[in-house]
């Protein structure tokens, strides 16, 4: 098992290298730099798992360091420790708000600092294992104390087809699905459709454009008849942004989103129809799925093309290639998928 990586940032040699010592005795490995500004470097290049940082320094106090640190997603949730002769309340209020996990005034017990390092590179290991909306609001509300985040919320119902929300929209709310499938999507200026999410029961709609203050950047729409959990602006928005840690951990989300869609895109511009048509039936199979190996989903054939990124016609011949190979059956609208493994297994 690798040991954990600190940084240590701390202008007064002496203390530095206690600390150092301190921390290799511990089994920790462990990085320096005697000012903030080297010390920003040294995290940029190499991120660390948690960071150690004196407040009063040259070239660049913690402040600045903190500051710089949570704009970039590679260290915007990294554990953050001052360390500080000040004891002062103002200074601890200050550290708190931007963002700080924890404030260890000097001189301070071995065993005070070897325990708050422990406990931070904890809590961050169970955050880093997030990878959804839905696991990241459960682990903020634990974490935040806010017991209460979908207690005695509005509820509001959907009919299959209707429109929750529009591109360009300015919501008050973030949703989360109690029950029906959502589909998200582009329509390009000769009104074509572009399906690029779908989501299912627990997860949230919306989240992206609330957090970000901004107009919502696509529509949504019900595919099955669904009740959707209504959670204010404010609400969710304190919930992201009270703790540090998670709110960096959104920001990983998002540059994680960003990516998967730019592969998406490249996929559509060089994959096979026969390919995409593939990918997309897995992913209705994933969405649908539950328990069951075979999985049967009433989908128009324009939904499919608009998530094929094709022509309607193009993705009725290919469905049929696949009902010829016994890979999925055909009744009206509703596609049973039969043979997942192969579908997936689709290369050309």
């Amino acid at each position: 098992m690798s040991k954990h990586r600190i940084l240590v940032i701390e202008d007064q040699d002496d203390v530095r290298e206690n600390i150092v010592e301190l921390l290799e005795l511990s089994n920790y490995t462990v990085y320096s730099a005697p000012n903030g500004k080297e010390g920003v470097k040294s995290a940029l290049a190499s991120p660390p798992d948690l960071i150690l940082c004196d407040i009063m320094m040259p070239e660049m106090d913690g402040y600045e360091v903190l500051y710089l640190l949570s704009k970039n997603p590679e260290t915007a949730s990294l554990p953050f420790i001052f360390l500080t002769a000040k004891a002062e309340k103002s200074d601890f209020r200050k550290g708190m708000n931007m963002g700080a996990d924890d404030y260890i005034t000097k001189p301070f017990e071995e065993m005070e600092l070897l325990g708050a390092i422990e406990r931070r590179l904890k809590k961050y290991e169970e955050l880093s294992s997030i990878s959804g909306m839905d696991q990241l609001v459960e682990h903020a509300a634990k974490y935040q104390n806010i017991q209460d985040l979908e207690k005695e919320r509005k509820v509001q119902t959907f009919k299959r087809k209707e429109i929750i929300y529009r591109e360009g929209d300015y919501g008050n709310f973030v949703y989360k699905i109690l029950k029906g499938k959502v589909k998200t999507y582009h329509i390009n200026k000769d009104g074509k459709e572009f399906i690029h999410d779908l989501r299912k029961e627990g997860d949230f709609l919306g989240e992206q454009s609330i957090i970000q203050d901004t107009a919502r950047t696509e529509f949504a729409e019900a595919l099955d008849d669904t009740e959707m959990m209504l959670i204010p602006k404010d609400d969710f928005q304190e919930l992201i942004f009270k703790n540090r840690e998670v709110s960096g951990q959104f920001i990983k989300m998002l540059s994680n989103n960003l990516s998967q869609r730019e592969k998406e895109l490249m996929e559509m511009a060089y994959n096979t129809v026969r390919k995409r048509t593939a990918d997309s039936l897995m992913k209705l199979y994933e969405t649908y799925q539950g328990d069951q190996k075979s999985v049967t989903v009433d989908v128009s054939r324009a939904d499919l093309a608009g998530m094929v990124g094709t022509a309607t016609e193009s993705v009725i011949r290919i469905l049929s290639e696949f009902k010829k190979d016994k890979w999925i059956e055909i009744n009206g609208s509703a596609i049973s998928i039969l043979e997942p493994e192969k579908i997936k297994g689709v290369k050309y």
